[in-house]
């Protein structure tokens, strides 16, 4: 398939000699926003961690036609596989201006660099009023626009956002979850890893459940929202 941007086959990580993950076969296509979710400790961050390579894994991993498998984490991200780690992970002692050109480290040229700041405070407004402030003494919503700001300045073509939601009030989350929206319509496809479910198949064109390191279940966000068992174990409904 052409227009597959990641995929994953015979894929295990872990730590040490334990596998967390086992057997796993995945697959993003450009253009996508795809859910992996699960609830805590189902293995979603090591999976996030193995395809940035700050873990190693076995199997076969390819991103955008070519293999990564030994690629470092560095080679990774210049290749436009960009994280948004869970807790956001700001320097928190430098302004937000300084902590969004931090994401743009790797890159070359003032003016690309300059284009994808403004992008960045239109798609973020307040990270403009905000831009001199200090980033830890923001609010948990406003430091994660900070993070996915960070991200985008590395100009990736696959953005991987760990646990947005987290300890997030529902308004922020909501305007998160557009914004991601926007995102993919500007041509970036996204991996959004989730424990609220109910978030990430809200905006999701397709997912996957993990379960203990594996892939329990697949398919198209309305599938997976509407399938009982989910809607059980995951929704309280």
């Amino acid at each position: 398939m052409s227009n597959v941007l990641l995929q994953l086959n015979n894929w295990y990580a872990g730590y040490g000699d334990v596998d967390v993950l086992n057997n796993l076969h995945f697959t993003v296509k450009e253009g996508e926003i795809v859910a992996l979710v699960g609830s805590n400790g189902a293995g979603k961050t090591t999976l996030l961690r193995s395809l940035s390579r700050t873990l190693k894994g076995r199997g076969d991993i390819t991103f955008a036609g070519r293999s990564l498998y030994d690629e470092t984490p560095e080679k990774v991200f210049e290749s436009g596989l960009v994280q948004v780690p869970e807790g956001r992970l700001l320097f928190d002692q430098m302004s937000v201006h300084e902590n969004l050109l931090m994401g743009a480290y790797r890159r070359q040229g003032k003016a690309a660099i300059d284009a994808s700041l403004e992008r960045v405070y239109g798609l973020f407004p307040k990270l403009y009023e905000r831009r001199q402030q200090r980033s830890g003494s923001m609010s948990g919503g406003e430091q994660q626009m900070c993070a996915m700001g960070r991200a985008l300045m590395a100009n990736p073509k696959l953005l991987l956002v760990d646990e947005m939601s987290l300890g997030l009030a529902p308004v922020i989350v909501d305007q998160l979850l557009e914004i991601l929206s926007t995102i993919r319509n500007e041509g970036i496809t996204v991996l959004l890893v989730e424990q609220d479910i109910y978030a990430a198949l809200e905006i999701a064109d397709r997912g996957y459940v993990m379960v203990t390191g594996a892939i329990t279940q697949s398919g198209s966000a309305d599938e997976l929202r509407n399938d009982p068992h989910i809607r059980e174990a995951y929704l309280g409904l």
